[in-house]
Order: C-alpha cells, then structure tokens, then sequence
C-alpha cells in the first residue's frame, strides 16, 4: 500500500473537499459564520497610513509592473498562458496577454482574441441575473425559494431557505461534487435535472452558517429561468451579455462553433499536453468562457453603478444592494454581499470574486473608491506552489496604493488566548453524511500556540514557503506578522470554539480526536498494515512452527475461524487497496462523475463484507482463547487483527462510507 500512495490520496480528497470554483482575495483557505455568542469587534489600534503612490497608474507603468512579474510567475509555476486587464474610470487602462493560449501551436494569449474559462467568476453573471429579476419585482431576496421551484426542498429545517441565503452562500446544504466538473462524455443534463437528481442533504439552519455552495449557484440559475421563462444561457445573453456588448462570452457547453477556435488550451502544467474542455454541469456556478476585454466590460458596469457605455444591467440603488455586506461574524474580517466577497485591503474597500476550474484559475477585483477594476486569469494549475493570482493582486495593490500596517497593542493575556484556540479545525465546507465525507478531515486546519503568544495555522506559508505567524491583535483576533491576513476565533452555533479565515467562504468548528486528522489517517495505515502482515506472515508463521516443531493440533471448527480471520484481513485490505486506486485513478484533480457509481458500488460491497466480518473475527477471536492448542504468538496477532477490525468499520460508518445514496 504504502505511505507515499496514502499521502497522495489524502491530498486528492483534500483537494475533492476544498473543490474547485472557490476564490481568494489574500489567502488560501475559508472563513466565518453567523453565530451566537460573543462578536469580536476590530480591534483599537494606531491608524493606517495611506498615502499617494509614487508610480502613477498609467498603461505604460501598468505595462511595466505586469512585465516583471507574469513571466517570471508563468516560468516559476510552469503555466502556458495568462491574460490580465485593468479598468478605471468606465474605461480599459490596461490590456495584455502572457504565454500561449495553445502550447503546441505556438498561438499566443491575446485579451481580445483569446477565451479562458473564469471558473466561479461566472457566478457574478448569474447573481446579476438574479439581481434583475429582483428589480422587476420578480423575486423576493427573504421567500422561500420552493416557490419558485417545480420540485421541493425538504423542510429539514422550520426556516425556509430564500434567494438572500443562496447568494450569501447559508442555505446550508453540505458539500456536492459528483458531476461538477466532467470531461468525459457523458449525456447532456439540463439545470433543472441537475438540481433535481443531485440535491445534497440540508446540514445547517438556513442562514446560520457559512459554507459556499455550487450547488446554491445552480440553483438560484434554475430560478432565473423558472421566473424567466427563458432558458438560463438565453437570458444571460439577452439580458446581461448583449447589452454589455459580451460576444465572446458564452456559458453555453460545448462552446457555440464561431467561438471554439478562440478558446484557450487548459493544461494542469504548460509542459504537459492540452487537456478536454471541462463540462460543469452545475453551469450557472461556473460554466462561462470569455475574453478579458468580454470581461471588463461587466466589471466597468459594477464599478459605474451597473452602467457601461450609456447603457444600463442595473439601477444604481440595486448594484448598491448587490456590493454591500450582508452576513458574517468578526467586523474586522469580509463579508459575504450579494454574490461578492468584500473586505478591506490595504486601506481601500474592495469586493472581488475568484475562479477556479481543474486548469483555470482567476480572479476579478474592484477597487470600488478608487474606481479600479482588475481581472486577471491563467490557463494551467502550475506547479500550485503559489497563490499566483493573489501574489499579482497584492503586488499591484502594494504598488499602486501603498499603505503601512498600523500598529497593535499585544493584549495582556496572549500566551493564554493562544493555548485557548489551538486545535485542530474542520471545514464547515465539506461532505457531512455522504460517502465523501471523510475528506473533510483531509482539509483540517491545525492552530499551533507559540510560546510568545503567536500561533501559527498549518498549510499557510509566505510566497517563499516560509510558515506565517500569526500576532494577536484583537479580543482572540489574530493578524498575519509582516501582513495583513486576519483569522479569528468565535463560537459557533453548538458552543464549540471555530476558527474564521479572512476568505468567507467557510467557518471552521474545532474537533475531537475522531475527527482529527492524525488520528483518521493512523487508523487508515493501522488497518492496512495489520491486514497486510496478517496475510504476508501466515505462511512465515507456518515455517516458524515447522522449525521449531510448534505443531497446531486443532479442531475443523478452529481452522474454520482462522481461514475467516485471515479472510476479514483480506477484505479490509482490499477495500482500502480499492479506495486508492479510485483516487488515483481519479488524476488527482478531476471530480467524480456518474461514471464512478459502479465502481463505489463494488467497493461499497467490499465494505459491508469487511464491517460484517468484523463481527465473526469478534466472535473468532474470543473462541480462540477459550481453545487450547494455539500458540500465544497467535492469540495476540487473534487480538490485534480484532482491534484491526473493529477500527476499520468504525472508519466506514464514522464517515458514511457504506452510505446507500450515491449523491455526493
């Protein structure tokens, strides 16, 4: 089996439970909720000094800045291509493409010329969608959206999920990624039957706690098209595409024939071969294709009070709706608004969104008092050693508008603050009660006290890799040493201490032990290692016997329960093996599609036979030590073989792994 295979299973499920159409603004992992109990409030600190920047943002500056570091970015990371553009004031300042739109053609990026695939960017087209038909009086933000619907969302809850809560991302549904993203090809679904026959189960109160949801996307398109009357894809073109002159957008899939030789290549390195077109079946989350110049044009609306070029998307009192915080938990930390993120980056208020597919990776920000929109997107994972787009942002931000951290009195009690929050956190975003809930463990953030008060949070590391420390500077609200990242503590809904992060896109209770993650994956290599040397040291034990003329005198019924034992081992063994190599064979980044459902079947029965099992090796073992004639060596390895066992079924149906539904 081994440890190296284990480890990059772990990190395909991890990446399953992170997903792949999330953002960041400044950092790599999620953040708060609404909760009861106490709110941390920003803390009393010097003021932040802004002051006039010394390079003047002007296309041949902008021209500049993006020369030194988008080559060096795509070299580093081994990325083909990149596009990046820049608006202010309603009009394009800045426009350039990097690299290759195809590797092997040599066909360069151009922002006008070239489609790249904006991943959870085009979520802001459908939440505008939305936002119109709120204007037309057509939706209500606060109804129950089972009024909407021709089909019903259980009332797992008493309060009804509404549009407000899908757009803040607190319906509170549990993770879902079966068919999210496929390249396979596979039968055409509509939005509707999608929603229909991929419906994730209810896991939080509506509107109590954070945990994105692209399935919350798909279905608030569902709706645009339910009140409509119009297909989804032909009212994002009449209404939104259209007007802002967009064409060279499309969500439609596969891309219409006179956009498709326009479209970028994706690679997960540029060094590789050119990957499928990805289909997202949950299209309204994330399915669009556009050009940067496509792109700034909807950008330059919301920055221009939903106006581009005379023409209007949005009333201005709408697109002020839209852009303001609606729902989070530490005032220092963003907020989720109406589909944005917004917070607050070196000293200017900004609402942005991120993408990201299997191959693309984006980001659109707006700067909103300074009138500055930036977009930029790349066509390969790359090496993932870096938050490339964040990296690019921050530089630009630190260029263009400069700003000095304020100073933070350390609170009187840090060293103790620090030991109350350390623990081990788990993702509010995740699969909770389906067959993939055991990677929510996988994305298990662990909180280190220092000795000096600081903590430091695991997988958060600097641009050089270098580990961040964290400085408390608030009431049990810590900011990054030498930056401006924030995480927070709070308690959540059940009492239990949760950790939020300065990307809104998920809360973070603390676990126990069986949630943990060092403890889940010693129970994995621990089952697989006893199963492993049960079955390799039987014969070895024979020899031993055979040597020292050890010989076993037992009876039919003894053999019995010891071919039975050996034959759980074997079992568990296998399930494990077979779990593997689905994740494996997964390629470490592509979803699960429908196609995997005989396989999960298959080793779902595997499964029930090992859980099963367990309850004969139980029965085995206690026989074994009631019978003379076996050898005390093998009245131990009887034991551990139990313990083996037991651990292995606790695993499965701790984690719902035997689970009869293949919604996940």
């Amino acid at each position: 089996m081994g440890y190296e295979i284990l480890m990059k299973s772990a990190r395909i499920a991890a990446a399953i439970s992170v997903l792949l159409f999330g953002g960041s603004m400044h950092s790599q992992a999620p953040s708060p909720m609404k909760t009861r109990g106490p709110v941390v409030t920003a803390p009393t600190s010097s003021p932040a000094l802004v002051w006039p920047s010394t390079h003047a943002l002007t296309a041949d500056d902008l021209a500049a800045f993006t020369d030194g570091i988008v080559p060096q970015q795509l070299k580093r990371e081994n990325i083909a291509g990149a596009v990046v553009i820049v608006g202010k004031d309603g009009h394009v300042l800045f426009q350039k493409g990097y690299g290759y739109a195809d590797v092997g053609k040599k066909t360069p990026v151009t922002p006008d010329g070239t489609l790249f695939r904006p991943g959870s960017v085009s979520k802001l087209f459908t939440w505008t969608a939305v936002m119109q038909l709120v204007e037309q009086g057509k939706i209500d933000l606060d109804r129950d959206i089972n009024d909407y619907l021709n089909f019903k969302i259980p009332a797992t809850y008493p309060k009804p999920i509404t549009m407000r809560n899908l757009m803040t991302h607190t319906p509170g549904f549990e993770e879902v990624v079966k068919d999210l993203i496929v390249t396979r090809d596979l039968k055409p679904i509509s939005i509707g039957d999608f929603v229909r026959t991929h419906m994730p189960q209810r896991v939080y109160g509506p509107g109590t706690t954070l945990a994105y949801s692209n399935y919350g996307a798909a279905l608030a398109g569902y709706i645009v098209e339910r009140v409509s009357g119009m297909p989804f894809d032909d009212y994002v073109e009449k209404n939104i595409f259209a007007p802002l002159e967009m064409t060279h957008t499309s969500f439609r899939q596969p891309l219409p024939a006179q956009l498709q030789p326009m479209m970028s290549s994706g690679y997960t390195l540029g060094t590789d071969k050119a990957k499928p077109y990805e289909i997202i079946r949950a299209e309204p989350a994330g399915s669009s294709a556009t050009s940067a110049v496509d792109i700034s044009h909807f950008m330059l609306a919301h920055l221009q009070n939903g106006e581009w070029n005379g023409v209007s998307i949005l009333k201005p009192e709408t697109v002020a709706l839209m852009h303001s915080a609606q729902f989070g938990v530490i005032p220092a930390l963003p907020h989720v608004a109406l589909g944005f993120f917004r917070g607050t980056r070196n000293g200017h208020p900004i609402i942005w969104h991120g993408g990201d597919t299997q191959y693309f990776h984006s980001g659109l920000y707006l700067i909103q008092d300074a009138n500055v929109g930036f977009f930029v997107s790349y066509n390969s994972a790359g090496r993932g050693e870096a938050q490339v787009r964040t990296a690019l942002f921050d530089s630009f931000l630190d260029r263009y508008f400069p700003y000095a951290i304020p100073a933070a009195p350390k609170p009187a009690d840090a060293a103790g603050d620090a030991k109350l929050v350390a623990g081990e956190y788990i993702p509010s975003r995740r699969s909770v009660t389906n067959i993939l809930s055991f990677a929510g463990f996988l994305g298990n953030l662990k909180v280190t006290a220092g000795k000096d008060g600081t903590i430091a949070v695991d997988g958060y590391k600097s641009e050089n890799q270098v580990p961040k420390t964290w400085e408390e500077i608030g009431p049990l609200l810590y900011r990054e040493k030498d930056g401006q990242g924030l995480v927070g503590f709070i308690k959540d809904t059940d009492g239990r201490m949760a950790l939020a992060i300065d990307d809104p896109f998920s809360v973070r209770p603390r676990v126990g032990l069986a949630d943990s993650k060092g403890f889940n994956i010693f129970l994995i290599l621990f089952v697989g290692l006893v199963s492993l040397l049960t079955l390799a040291l039987w014969p070895v034990s024979a020899w031993i016997r055979r040597h020292y003329e050890h010989r076993l005198t037992l009876s039919r019924r003894q053999c019995l329960f010891r071919l039975l034992i050996r034959g759980v081992a074997a079992v568990d063994l296998v399930y494990i093996v077979c779990w593997m190599s689905i994740l494996i064979a997964s390629g470490g980044s592509t979803l699960f599609d429908s196609s995997f459902d005989t396989k999960f079947r298959l080793v779902q029965l595997v499964g029930w036979l090992g859980s099963l099992g367990t309850l004969v090796v139980l029965y085995a073992v206690v026989k074994s030590w009631r019978s003379p004639g076996e050898w005390w060596v093998s009245h131990a390895g009887n034991a551990v073989i139990a313990i083996s066992a037991v651990s292995f079924s606790w695993f499965l149906l701790h984690w719902h792994l035997l689970h009869f539904s293949l919604v996940y």
